[in-house]
């Protein structure tokens, strides 16, 4: 199939959302993951951290805001941000800090700009919220997405363990000034 351009639009996401969310989340997962992390721990990971619940969770909260990426054609859900308060081992933990706490987008979907799309409407919801800094976690060994933020003003300001399954991986810990 050859690549074809397909217009996508982004929109902040509504609790009815929350399917959709969950199913471009564990998809993004697997895509990126299959072959670097073990199989049975990616699907133990996605049934966790990509369960519908979770996403239903986020949309209830108002210190949350989340973003729908979809085909305009259709609505199939191809991509989505979080924006959180941030939880993250910031050197110099500010108040009012956000964390994206998730860029996902499907692998045909990058290289076209909609995840820029989805990292503005999260700056400019933090810049609404009055935030001085945004700052998220990468894992260590994806270069493309670290690349992507330094591009966007991002730096890394330091690192953070998580476990998938019985393993730990390190992630760093990127910020920019708002």
């Amino acid at each position: 199939m050859s690549a074809v351009p397909v217009e996508v639009r982004v929109r902040p996401a509504s609790a009815s959302d929350a399917d959709a969310l969950a199913l471009v989340g564990a998809a993004s997962f697997l895509e990126t993951f299959a072959g670097v992390l073990d199989g049975a721990d990616i699907l133990a990971h996605c049934r966790r951290q990509h369960a519908v619940q979770v996403y239903v969770d986020w949309l209830e909260r108002a210190d949350a805001a989340l973003w729908l990426a979809e085909t305009a054609l259709g609505a199939a859900p191809v991509g989505y941000a979080v924006l959180t308060p941030a939880a993250l081992p910031l050197p110099d933990p500010q108040d009012d800090d956000l964390e994206l706490k998730r860029i996902y987008l499907l692998h045909r979907f990058h290289g076209g700009g909609l995840g820029a799309r989805l990292l503005q409407a999260a700056v400019e919801e933090a810049r609404r919220r009055g935030s001085r800094r945004l700052a998220l976690g990468v894992y260590a060994g994806n270069v493309r997405a670290q690349a992507f933020y330094r591009r966007a003003g991002f730096a890394v300001v330091g690192e953070r363990r998580f476990q998938i399954g019985e393993r730990q991986y390190d992630d760093a810990v990127m910020a920019r000034d708002l």
